[in-house]
């Protein structure tokens, strides 16, 4: 059985940091690109955040650039989102995602989806 579990959110003052962790199970990591969006409340989906290719290649959108690092455990079967001098805007669910290839997830296709964990940024 395919399944994603996310943990690590919690509720954190601005400028803090979080790590977020994506166990997957059912299937090999290393084959895929694994990324990571969120959602905040009463809003739409906010496109990718960052991507981690199974070539190594990585993607960050802008909001998060320099402050996000996606990176992944092959071994572990795990991935992982450092999150760093967080602002209140970063306030929602993530929720890490699996697809084929980093462009793909990119434009939000992507094959599995975990059930997301929350992330409080307040003062």
């Amino acid at each position: 059985q395919v399944q994603l579990v996310e943990s690590g959110g919690g509720s954190v003052q601005p400028g803090g940091s979080l790590r977020l962790s994506c166990i997957a199970s059912g299937f090999a990591l290393r084959y895929n690109a694994i990324g990571w969006f969120r959602q905040a409340p009463g809003k739409e989906r906010e496109g990718t955040l960052c991507i981690s290719g199974s070539d190594g290649s990585t993607y960050y959108a802008e909001s998060v650039k320099d402050r996000f690092t996606v990176s992944r455990d092959n071994a572990k079967n795990t991935a992982y989102l450092q999150m760093s001098s967080l602002k209140p805007e970063d306030t929602g669910v993530y929720y890490c995602v699996v697809g084929a290839a980093v462009l793909a997830v990119e434009r939000g296709e992507y094959e599995y989806r975990g059930q997301g964990t929350q992330v409080t940024v307040s003062s």
